[in-house]
């Protein structure tokens, strides 16, 4: 999918982490990535989806970034050691509805030399499904893509494949999801057995005291009886 979001050549992945974790401090506010890949040529890839607010998306951008680097700058690291680095935000809304593309392609340069980068390897991308520009008529993967994600049937190759991942992990997920409802079922039928057993031994408890303590008075009666006989006849011979 990378390489369809920069069309550009992407090297072999040796690295993907979902929902990667990454905080500098203890006290400061952390990042989670939703994908975060680095392929090998060490390039690193950050991959968002976007389902809300978009507003604030160039100033997630620019923290996004800073975490990274800050990830991957190890105590006495060299500032000609950090990586390439690549973010992409997919949205359902255009953080730029002015403009209406459905690709905006970020780097830093110079303003007073038009694209002369800076060179400094960070880059960010931001794809929106509603882009009202004719920016990817011809890049007929891409805008398959985007209109799949906003809720349309699959379209190419790659959008077919990838509707049968996400049925997949949704079937997966349906299944996780019966599978504990029962679990939590049994277990919950087995408390409720044990709760009846335990009732059920209560009330046998009560009723074997019951027939003790009736036992008890019947051996009472009995030996006052036999008490009342040795009175009157003498003692017995039992």
């Amino acid at each position: 999918m990378a390489e369809l979001v920069l069309d550009r050549k992407v090297g072999g992945i040796v690295k993907i982490n979902r929902q990667k974790p990454v905080e500098i401090t203890s006290d400061g506010r952390g990042v989670r990535f939703d994908v975060y890949m680095k392929d090998d040529t060490s390039t690193i890839y950050n991959i968002e989806m976007q389902t809300g607010e978009v507003k604030n998306l160039p100033y997630r951008a620019r923290y996004y970034q800073g975490m990274i680097d800050l990830d991957q700058m190890a105590r006495g690291a060299k500032f000609e050691d950090m990586k390439t680095t690549f973010i992409i935000f997919i949205c359902l809304d255009n953080p730029f509805p002015e403009i209406g593309l459905h690709r905006y392609t970020f780097f830093n340069a110079c303003a007073e030399v038009p694209y002369m980068e800076l060179g400094d390897g960070s880059y960010k991308v931001i794809l929106s499904t509603k882009g009202k520009q004719d920016d990817v008529s011809e890049d007929l993967h891409l805008k398959a893509f985007l209109e799949y994600v906003a809720g349309k049937e699959p379209a190419s190759d790659f959008t077919s494949r990838l509707d049968a991942k996400v049925r997949e992990a949704r079937e997966h997920r349906e299944w996780r999801k019966e599978y504990m409802t029962l679990l939590e079922r049994d277990e919950r039928m087995r408390e409720e057995g044990r709760e009846k057993g335990r009732a059920e031994e209560r009330i046998n408890t009560r009723r074997e005291a019951a027939r003790a303590d009736a036992a008890e008075e019947e051996l009472m009666r009995m030996r006052a009886k036999l008490a009342a006989y040795e009175d009157k006849y003498g003692p017995s011979d039992l």
